[in-house]
């Protein structure tokens, strides 16, 4: 109808192929018209039962029926919706799926050039392979995209012993999931690995994650069905997650014996949260220490707090700016947001401070402290808040760096920092498109073998430095700086 070629999904009764609902929801429709009763003609009692409730999506090959509004697994007795899976796959692979293929590269090669580069006077195919969005799952692509490009993480994920889940009658053979399956024999590590494998692999075609969207059902029940999630949310539940699973035994051999083994994951750098440490918190844990004092006798109190990441409030004096060219007050920077954060205040009267000298609730101060800096410092800046019944968007643009985020200053004891510890480089950005939480498209920007990459769900492209620090970040990535021997400070 629409003549799209996104998201097709075919009707597993007559056969015609319609986008799917967060395409143009042509699917959606044949199945209501199809609710409609024929009024020219009689129809028999066969003629009635047949509904075109039950679809396929032609990428990930996922059954769907309309009436239930689910995903199923049950098939024929005659195993007709596999043998349908098998010729759509046969499709993908003859003749007719090369030639597509290759009409596709050559529009890709004329577009501008955005699919390849000239590296040392040769030209180079992008190499980062898109996610194909599962409906409304951006939130989880423009995470995966951005922890794949964090190069020690991603190496250690992509360098474990693969897991053969399956076994019996099921093994090596694809298997579709549901929500309400019954099989609890899953693992978040071994998704999340496969998934990182097939990234940046050289793959034209996008990568369906639908493997992985299926444990993330299984373990983490806030993001079970398919409208649109928190990507912060989502990522500090995918870490946490992962941190704990990696905590258990590997294939006999503990994963924390994996951990000692890694060379460049010591024990100065780790950061234990919730037990035994692991590369989560390896890589992103650092320590906070919380200061606070009684303004009545001057008690202080300090707390050591371990964190994965660092949410940081806008300023409210700079929450009426929307973009980055106007010109009313000054610019808001990622400066301003970490002095916010790191800055004494005062409690108001909801947070009284329990003073042991007192006896009693007395107004206080806090303050924070970074103690110990992570290998990768993600920040989260705070765009949602609620207002009364709502929850709204600060759209505010905040200027970051792409290079040289020096956080000595927020350092308790910055005087046992090395010259280039405290210094960190940009190697991610998720942006937020739209106004509320619960709607709008997530996208990322990443920095890899130096060149910048915008990941769009399916559609990857090469952009520059210039476009990236133009964006309305939500959340950052930056890489500590290693120290070269001999090297000046930049």
């Amino acid at each position: 109808v629409c003549r799209s070629n996104k998201s097709p999904w075919v009707c597993l009764t007559c056969s015609s192929v319609h986008c799917g609902r967060y395409v143009n929801g042509h699917a959606k429709k044949h199945y209501e018209d199809a609710q409609i009763p024929m009024t020219n003609h009689k129809k028999t009692e066969k003629q009635e039962k047949i509904q075109h409730t039950v679809c396929m999506d032609c990428s990930s090959y996922s059954t769907y029926c309309y009436r239930c509004d689910d995903f199923v697994v049950n098939d024929t007795k005659l195993g007709l919706v596999q043998k349908v899976r098998e010729h759509l796959q046969n499709l993908e692979n003859s003749a007719f799926s090369s030639d597509r293929h290759r009409k596709r590269k050559l529009l890709e090669n004329s577009s501008l050039n955005s699919k390849l580069l000239k590296v040392n006077g040769s030209t180079t195919a992008l190499c980062a392979t898109g996610l194909r969005n599962l409906g409304n799952t951006c939130f989880m692509n423009a995470i995966l995209q951005s922890l794949s490009n964090i190069q020690q993480f991603c190496c250690y994920f992509k360098e474990l012993p693969a897991v053969e889940l399956r076994n019996g009658k099921t093994a090596g053979r694809r298997t579709y999931h549901t929500r309400s399956q019954g099989d609890n024999n899953v693992s978040l590590v071994e998704e999340f690995r496969k998934t990182l494998c097939a990234l940046w692999q050289g793959s034209q075609t996008a990568f369906s994650p639908e493997s992985l969207f299926y444990v993330v059902w299984k373990i983490m029940p806030n993001f079970r069905g398919y409208q649109q999630q928190d990507a912060h949310e989502f990522m500090r539940y995918l870490l946490d997650h992962l941190h704990l699973e990696l905590q258990g035994g590997f294939n006999g051999v503990s994963r924390s014996v994996i951990l000692q083994e890694n060379s460049s994951l010591s024990a100065s750098n780790k950061c234990c949260i919730n037990g035994a440490s692991t590369v989560v918190t390896a890589i992103f844990g650092g320590i906070l220490q919380n200061e606070v004092n009684c303004l009545i006798c001057g008690t202080e109190s300090r707390k050591f707090d371990p964190f994965l990441d660092l949410s940081l409030d806008i300023p409210s004096q700079f929450r009426s700016k929307r973009t980055k060219n106007q010109e009313s007050g000054p610019m808001c920077t990622l400066r301003d947001c970490l002095r916010s954060f790191t800055d004494l205040e005062e409690l108001d009267e909801t947070e009284l401070y329990m003073c042991h000298k007192c006896k009693k609730k007395q107004k206080s101060t806090k303050k924070f402290w970074i103690q110990k800096l992570p290998k990768v410092l993600c920040l989260h800046l705070k765009r949602f808040h609620w207002t009364a019944y709502l929850r709204n968007k600060v759209d505010t643009y905040v200027e970051f760096p792409l290079r040289g985020l020096d956080m000595k200053c927020y350092l308790l004891e910055p005087e046992n920092s090395g010259p280039e510890s405290c210094l960190y480089d940009l190697v991610a950005v998720v942006v937020h498109h739209g106004s509320g939480v619960g709607s709008g498209h997530y996208t990322a920007y990443a920095a890899h073998e130096g060149r910048w990459f915008h990941f769009n769900d399916s559609t990857v492209t090469l952009t520059d430095e210039e476009t990236v620090v133009k964006a309305k970040a939500y959340i950052l990535f930056y890489v500590e700086r290693q120290a070269k021997p001999g090297s000046e400070k930049l």
